[in-house]
């Protein structure tokens, strides 16, 4: 998720090149206001869910690893750097311990920053876990830590990583807007979870301090004399905070102030793919650093709805369709760590867990905003799928990069040694030797999901991502609970509990992959939703029955892989395990894998049928390309997989 200078600047002049002789599209006032656009639906508080089945497991799994833990694995990035109250950074600080290996040099100045992501964006992700799981031990220790940074805001409102003599004043690399945007994501939650105004209060003076000192078309937050940033672009994801706030305060000032943020941040010098010039020049594809670029796509859409105009969203769509050239079978956008103009490859590019968790954060906020179940699909298929494929299925540890067709997991993609330096291929509880930024969001992405697995609109309860739980709110004033009770995806049986005493409309979102269902109620069957429109009274219940069939599909390389359901199939591979690294902490381990036979198949045209419905288990008869034979080969579900061949290239004598 952060830079290395050497790739960036060779980007950077690929970038160059590729950006010579262009025309840009021409446009009519892409930034000019026009006329706002309302979302289509509201996201529910984090204070209204209730965990249930395997997602509630991996959340208690994550608590009582990684994401409860981070700060004893490393206790010097979390506890000792207080970068928000005593360590803050001044012009004097010349270096700071974050974490990563990396060369000697003046370069590293910019990365000082980093602490504040690793931070704030585990305390993000540990915050809703412990909130989601009601754990009052780790709330008692939250509480601590909201207090203490509660403490740290300046009489002005002030909330940041920069005492006086750097805050608001740069002309280079800085983190002022992406220390915040991390800290007040985590913040918002714990308001959303105690209704503690203390809480809102020090969230809304630290943003009405930020637009006051970067001002509205008076200032240059995304300025940098050289084009190359980290923290800076990642500066533009305030825009999460702004519309929480609207969304609350129905304040326009906050949704035009996203407008600014992306106006401004189009209009530098940088080398960013999600500026709206590169945007909307068909001739470029997307070069910058995956992670900002995936996060970007809400950041647009967040300046979209706040002006209305039309040329941002033919921004936007051109930038769906570029994202759609770098997205694999399994639903993840590719960036190792860049993009670089090169399309998805299954064997042959990586995706980092940061970017699994940005794209589908931005597709949660289109969905919000357009109602489109296209979104929806989309997040269920990156988050059931590349999400769990990068997680260790037994161990509490997850890949900062994967790749769909994963042979070896010892550093390098696919088992290449040419950077002795490339550690991002390997399993690690934290990959402390890279950055500890893919385990904080690794930490944040279940809980995100759960939280968006309902949503609210006019009279209307949506199931929009589909799982065990249940959701406590109101509707007409009136209280509303549904439990989802399922093992969706693992099984394709829902059971709706509906326990009301008013009339609503309750909306389940059909899954894209879904032809055949039956539901044990009167409904209808509109736009990708199953509704259901009624007075309810007492407790209700509504079975679905979706009925799912292994589908061959394909790729962006037109190489077939196989689902069932919302889930991705995958060849496992048996591996030998390899522990790099022991931590003081009994469980945790860096761990490589190395194949015990590797062999390559390829697709026949033969179906692939169902052995084992209980632990979903597949047969395939496929090519052996080492033997020359066909062969039956097992396929599983990827998530449950560490080395794997998901795609197969089409076989020809």
């Amino acid at each position: 998720m952060r830079n290395n200078a050497v790739i960036v600047f060779t980007i950077f002049m690929l970038a160059t090149m590729s950006c010579s002789d262009k025309k840009p599209h021409q446009q009519n006032s892409p930034f000019q206001k026009l006329t706002p656009i309302e979302e289509k639906y509201k996201p529910l508080t984090i204070a209204e869910f209730e965990p249930q089945g395997w997602l509630k497991e991996q959340l208690r799994e994550n608590l009582d690893g990684f994401a409860g833990r981070l700060d004893t694995l490393v206790p010097e990035l979390i506890m000792d750097d207080r970068i928000y109250g005593e360590d803050r950074l001044t012009k004097k600080v010349k270096h700071k311990n974050v974490g990563a290996l990396g060369e000697d040099g003046d370069w590293q100045v910019q990365f000082l920053w980093w602490n504040s992501e690793t931070q704030s964006n585990w305390r993000d992700g540990y915050i809703r876990t412990a909130i989601l799981l009601k754990d009052e031990a780790h709330l008692a220790k939250l509480q601590d830590y909201v207090n203490y940074i509660l403490s740290t805001q300046d009489e002005d409102g002030y909330l940041g990583i920069y005492d006086n003599d750097l805050r608001y004043n740069f002309d280079n690399e800085n983190g002022e807007l992406w220390a915040k945007a991390s800290l007040l994501r985590g913040l918002w939650a714990w308001y959303e979870y105690t209704k503690d105004e203390k809480v809102f209060t020090a969230i809304e003076r630290a943003v009405k301090n930020m637009m006051e000192n970067y001002p509205v078309n008076n200032s240059q937050p995304f300025y940098s004399k050289q084009p190359n940033v980290g923290g800076t672009s990642h500066g533009l994801t305030i825009t999460d905070v702004l519309e929480s706030l609207y969304r609350v305060t129905g304040n326009e000032s906050y949704r035009e102030y996203c407008l600014f943020l992306y106006k401004d941040f189009s209009e530098q010098e940088l080398n960013e793919s999600a500026q709206y010039k590169k945007l909307v020049n068909d001739t470029l594809m997307l070069t910058s650093h995956g992670v900002h670029v995936y996060e970007h796509l809400r950041s647009l859409a967040a300046a979209y709805y706040a002006s209305g105009n039309p040329e941002l969203k033919i921004a936007i769509d051109k930038f769906l369709a570029k994202i759609n050239d770098e997205t694999t079978a399994s639903g993840a956008g590719v960036g190792d760590e860049w993009i670089g103009g090169i399309k998805a490859d299954a064997t042959n590019r990586g995706y980092e867990y940061c970017s699994i968790h940005e794209l589908m954060h931005s597709y949660v906020e289109l969905f919000i905003k357009t109602g489109n179940s296209q979104y929806a699909d989309k997040v269920e298929k990156i988050f059931l799928n590349a999400a769990q494929g990068s997680r260790h299925p037994e161990q509490n540890c997850i890949a900062y990069l994967k790749s769909d067709n994963s042979y070896y997991m010892t550093g390098g993609l696919n088992g290449d040694t040419s950077d002795k330096h490339q550690t991002r291929y390997s399993y690690s509880p934290v990959h402390q030797e890279a950055a500890v930024c893919c385990v904080p969001n690794a930490a944040r992405i279940t809980p995100y999901y759960i939280q968006h697995t309902w949503l609210k609109g006019e009279n209307t309860l949506v199931a929009s991502l589909l799982g065990p739980g249940t959701v406590n709110t109101t509707l007409n004033d009136a209280p509303v609970q549904v439990s989802a009770i399922t093992n969706y995806p693992f099984e394709n049986t829902l059971v709706f509990n509906v326990t009301a005493d008013t009339e609503f409309e309750l909306k389940i979102r059909k899954p894209d992959w879904v032809t055949t269902y039956t539901v044990s109620a009167e409904y209808q069957d509109e736009s990708g939703f199953i509704v259901l429109k009624k007075k309810w009274s007492g407790k209700e219940t509504v079975t679905i029955d979706f009925k799912p069939e292994v589908i061959a599909q394909r790729d962006i390389n037109n190489e077939v892989y196989f689902s069932y359901g919302a889930l991705v199939l995958a060849s496992p591979i048996a591996s030998v395990e390899e522990r790099v690294k022991t931590f003081p902490i009994p469980g945790f381990y860096n761990l490589h894998y190395s194949p015990k036979s590797l062999t390559i198949y390829e697709y026949m045209g033969e179906p692939v049928r169902l052995s084992d419905p209980t632990s979903l288990r597949f047969k395939a008869m496929l090519w052996n390309t080492g033997t020359k034979n066909t062969e039956e080969v097992e396929l599983i579900p990827m998530g449950k997989t560490i080395l794997r061949q998901v795609t197969f290239k089409e076989y020809s004598k």
